[in-house]
């Protein structure tokens, strides 16, 4: 017999509803503690990103002390029980040959002076490089590499970049170029436990960085993409590259 609407209205009224998947207790629990943790980590970041500004006010003055990366070496060598035999010079900007920072320019930030910390072009070339299927290009400049020394470390953690450029504008904003460059020049590592041009200049040439030449010049900035794997006598090709876009600018 079919029913009539009242009593489908009736038997409709009197079902129960749907069961609804109710949140497991563990997974209710870990919830809230996950939230707590995730706040604690951003106010974190907060704090560190705002001593980080106030660094950035000090090192138009004075010079840093001791970096995010030469930190990290001296841990390493902490860890290995291996002596910390860390060398470091600062010399100041007026005192570094025209054609040592030239060189490093060159190799490592050819627009350096014309970009407010972003190469926008090469980040388009990098990314263009990913959608080819190639190994992406380096992009970063070289403000942003100055943040990852003074404030990072060596670990390609995508925070770590991100916090890397964040800091970028503030630093163009309150150091100026020829700051930046001077800090990154004395505050890079050149070689295991080299830090800093003139430290390098002595430790591959046996010269201070006033009696470098043009061409040695071009072989320290050679060693920056991998200071620790690299040496004057292995990057001959990358030299003359390199002197090669310094003759092209004129320089």
């Amino acid at each position: 017999m079919t029913a009539t609407p009242a009593e489908v209205s009736h038997e409709s009224a009197g079902a129960e509803p749907p069961a609804v998947p109710s949140m497991s207790p563990r997974r209710s629990r870990f919830r809230p503690v996950a939230l707590r943790l995730g706040k604690a980590a951003l106010v974190v970041l907060a704090v560190y990103y705002a001593l980080c500004v106030v660094l950035l006010v000090a090192y138009r003055f004075v010079a840093p002390p001791i970096t995010g990366v030469q930190l990290e070496r001296r841990v390493e060598a902490w860890i290995a029980r291996r002596p910390d035999d860390q060398e470091k010079t600062y010399v100041t900007y007026s005192r570094i040959p025209t054609h040592v920072a030239r060189a490093v320019v060159a190799a490592e930030d050819g627009r350096f002076w014309r970009h407010w910390g972003f190469d926008f072009e090469e980040m388009r070339a990098a990314s263009a490089d990913v959608l080819d299927g190639e190994l992406p290009r380096g992009a970063s400049t070289i403000t942003q590499q100055l943040m990852k020394n003074l404030f990072g470390t060596t670990s390609r953690n995508p925070v770590r970049k991100l916090f890397d450029m964040a800091l970028t504008p503030v630093a163009e904003l309150v150091l100026g170029k020829e700051r930046i460059l001077e800090l990154y020049l004395n505050n890079v590592e050149w070689a295991p436990g080299v830090f800093g041009i003139e430290a390098a200049a002595r430790h591959h040439y046996g010269t201070g960085v006033r009696g470098l030449s043009r061409s040695q010049a071009a072989g320290l900035a050679a060693l920056l993409p991998n200071p620790r794997g690299r040496t004057p006598a292995t990057t001959s090709n990358y030299r003359a590259e390199i002197l090669r876009r310094m003759a092209r600018r004129g320089w």
